[in-house]
């Protein structure tokens, strides 16, 4: 029956977005990203401040 193709499309939408949404969730959660651990230079001199 031609009446009920848009249902039939409306279901493929939500299975891809369903679809779609599932595996960028997965492909982000399980990479696994390691902060950049930047060392503070130290600052040997005391500045004194000559107002």
């Amino acid at each position: 029956m031609p009446q009920m193709a848009p249902m039939n499309w409306l279901t493929l939408f939500i299975f891809f977005t369903i679809t779609f949404i599932t595996l960028n969730s997965m492909n982000f959660f399980q990479t696994n990203y390691s902060p950049k651990t930047s060392k503070k230079s130290k600052i040997s001199k005391t500045i004194n401040w000559k107002w």
